[in-house]
């Protein structure tokens, strides 16, 4: 079996794969050995790729990397199974770059529009190719909701909510409105772009925010919480298999 670990920048998303097949996931505020020792008492772990958004402290795996055959730190010198076209490679992502290979892994041969609504919210495009031209990266619906309060003397801080009105009669309503419907316009935008652009694209939302956004974007959509996690996984096997 392989793990894949997702170190983000609010928690740690971990899955465990039979091959292709995803058998249970786990989020951590933070991976640490124990964790570790649960996970290997429960699931035969032969393989572990590890990628982090943070400053990456390979000690705090030494435990596992020593009981696995295959221990495997994602960074940008890792070969991987789609083509690399950004001009600062070092300076990508790593969850962006897995983003898109887990579409990829749902979707070969298909034009790629992956949207990942996490901390901040990145837009990355895969041609049908497989190779990866490069997205954008904007503020996510926590830091925008964040800063309208910080950056202010008397907007309140407001949570995120399921629904919003298009046009609010009170200050918090028109604060969670404000961001999120600016959000989804934001989205629906890109998708236009790149659907006009590129017949037969296929749309995938990831993220910890996803859920509120997915049914409410005007374009059909694909919605895979554990893409990220997908996209490690090929990478391993790749390296493992396939390389």
């Amino acid at each position: 079996m392989n793990l894949a670990i997702d170190i983000g920048n609010t928690s740690v998303h971990a899955g465990v794969f039979a091959q292709n097949i995803l058998i249970r996931t786990f989020r951590y505020h933070a991976f640490n050995p124990p964790r570790i020792r649960s996970l290997r008492q429960r699931y035969f772990i032969q393989n572990v790729i590890v990628s982090s958004v943070n400053d990456f402290n390979p000690r705090s795996f030494s435990i596992l990397s020593r009981q696995v055959r295959c221990f495997m730190e994602f960074s940008s010198q890792t070969p991987i199974p789609i083509e690399n076209l950004y001009k600062t490679p070092d300076t990508l992502g790593k969850d962006r770059l897995a983003g898109v290979t887990g579409g990829q892994s749902l979707f070969p041969g298909r034009p790629l529009l992956v949207i990942d609504a996490g901390t901040a919210i990145t837009y990355d495009f895969l041609n049908a190719a497989g190779q990866y031209q490069g997205g954008n990266i904007s503020p996510g619906l926590t830091m925008r909701l964040g800063a309208l309060h910080k950056y202010t003397r008397r907007l309140p801080r407001v949570q995120p909510r399921r629904q919003t009105p298009v046009m609010a009669d009170n200050t918090v309503e028109a604060i969670a409105a404000g961001v999120q419907n600016g959000i989804i316009y934001e989205m629906n935008q890109y998708i236009e772009h790149f659907t006009n652009q590129y017949p037969g694209l296929i749309t995938i939302l990831t993220g910890g925010d996803s859920f509120f956004f997915d049914n409410k974007l005007k374009y059909p959509i694909f919605v895979e919480p554990n893409l990220i996690l997908i996209g490690l996984n090929k990478i391993l096997k790749y390296n493992l298999y396939a390389h």
